[in-house]
């Protein structure tokens, strides 16, 4: 099997290191492809996204990378397109198609940057209503190939990065489960591939995005699943893929 991390930052957006030291670390650790990602603008969040500005100079950057490195290991160059940015992805390689904001009555608020804006965000737009919360979360995905293009689909449940053992609502709930079951349905329909991202077990997680309970309903399902890090530092390339690998 080849082993793929096509979920990495880098100094482009809100990553520590380069994008030639993330390629040297997968070197290192053993990988046969590195995708090298941008989160795409968003104007809530300028700092942590790729600027217009430094688009060109970021893809210039990776396919020189491409060539340098192409006897060593394969490189990719990818954008994480979020639901709510409008970018040419067609100048990338490949997409990942992930939702970090909600949008409702003409109003765009975060889901991931902090559990106090998660907070915020639930008590703005749902009136403090965690299940309508996650309920609108799952039925906003229904739409992320039509709005991004992307053929991966990023941390899927994202919305519980703050809510291990269920702080802020069941996660076992039948409405819980009846809304990321309707989710993952129409992405699998839609012909996207669901990554197994080890990022959040750095802080906030006992366990990948997404669960293990959604895992199998997504290969119940036909659907297919790859591992990736999620990784802003070197360090963190592959991140906990041996123990995971066999669970794909």
């Amino acid at each position: 099997m080849r082993r793929i991390d096509l979920h990495t930052h880098t100094c482009f957006c809100d990553g520590d290191n380069s994008p030639e030291e993330m390629v040297l670390s997968a070197i290192e650790k053993g990988l046969d492809v590195i995708g090298i990602l941008a989160h795409s603008f968003v104007k809530q969040d300028p700092e942590g996204s790729l600027l217009p500005a430094k688009e060109d100079e970021f893809i210039t950057e990776v396919n020189r990378l491409k060539e340098k490195y192409k006897d060593r290991i394969e490189v990719l160059v990818g954008v994480e397109m979020d639901m709510f940015s409008h970018v040419d992805t067609s100048r990338f390689d490949y997409v990942i198609g992930s939702c970090h904001y909600v949008e409702k009555d003409g109003k765009l608020r975060a889901i991931d940057i902090s559990e106090d804006d998660f907070v915020n965000t639930v008590s703005e737009l749902f009136d403090g209503d965690y299940e309508s919360a996650y309920q609108y979360y799952y039925a906003s995905l229904s739409s992320l190939k039509a709005r991004t293009n992307a053929g991966i689909v990023g941390h899927v449940d994202l919305i519980t990065k703050y809510n291990d053992g269920n702080k802020y609502f069941d996660t076992c709930s039948e409405k819980y489960i009846n809304s990321y079951k309707k989710a993952v349905e129409k992405l699998i329909e839609d012909g996207l591939v669901f990554e197994v991202n080890t990022g959040g077990m750095h802080k906030y997680k006992n366990e990948p995005y997404p669960s293990k309970e959604i895992c199998e309903y997504i290969k119940e399902k036909g659907g297919k699943l790859m591992l990736s890090s999620d990784a802003h530092k070197k360090e963190d390339v592959a991140y906990l893929f041996e123990k995971y690998e066999n669970q794909i």
